[in-house]
């Protein structure tokens, strides 16, 4: 068995259940953005896994892009000060744009990227996130396009990790405490 198994308390959403999951999304967007070419904008690194399979799940013309915005630092909670490490490199002027971040707990560094993106004078700004802690939300934060709702559990895998650990398991899980207290 592989260790990181070992390290997670439970299972939340296996690989099958992220895939479909995937695949509504990535249907409803090609509905949504019938006849345009959005660009996404996958929030690096917990991101990129997801945004991976979302835009093999979405039938229409699509352009990617990335950032990197720092948030967490080696902690297990979002300290909501937001400093972009790696900023987009497409033109987004007049452009619909979707952000495609991995989880959103207070909300705050998606509001930073949401006003930062904004400032580049899109078309539209829709966000798409795997998955949403609403009791964690410190502000009103919407996205059109949601994942999962989980609680205030530590989550990890399909991206998401906890000291650059764990990003590779297939699936999403709740790290046991004694792994981050």
């Amino acid at each position: 068995m592989n260790q990181m198994n070992l390290d997670i308390s439970a299972v939340l959403f296996d690989e099958h259940k992220i895939q479909a999951r995937l695949r509504e999304i990535g249907s409803q967007i090609s509905s949504d953005y019938a006849g345009k070419v959005p660009v996404l904008i996958g929030i690096l690194k917990g991101g990129f896994i997801f945004m991976a399979d979302l835009v093999r799940a979405i039938d229409i013309y699509v352009e990617m892009d990335f950032m990197a915005v720092s948030s967490y630092g080696t902690g297990t909670t979002s300290t909501g000060a937001g400093k972009i490490r790696k900023d987009i490199d497409i033109n987004v002027e007049g452009r619909d744009v979707i952000i495609v971040e991995d989880i959103v707990d207070s909300g705050l560094s998606l509001q930073y990227i949401k006003d930062y993106v904004w400032k580049h004078k899109p078309a539209s700004v829709r966000v798409c996130v795997l998955l949403d802690k609403p009791t964690a939300h410190k502000l009103e934060i919407e996205f059109e396009y949601v994942g999962f709702e989980v609680g205030n559990e530590f989550v990890v895998g399909y991206g998401l990790d906890y000291g650059e650990l764990y990003r590779n398991l297939p699936y999403i899980g709740i790290l046991k405490e004694e792994m981050y207290s």
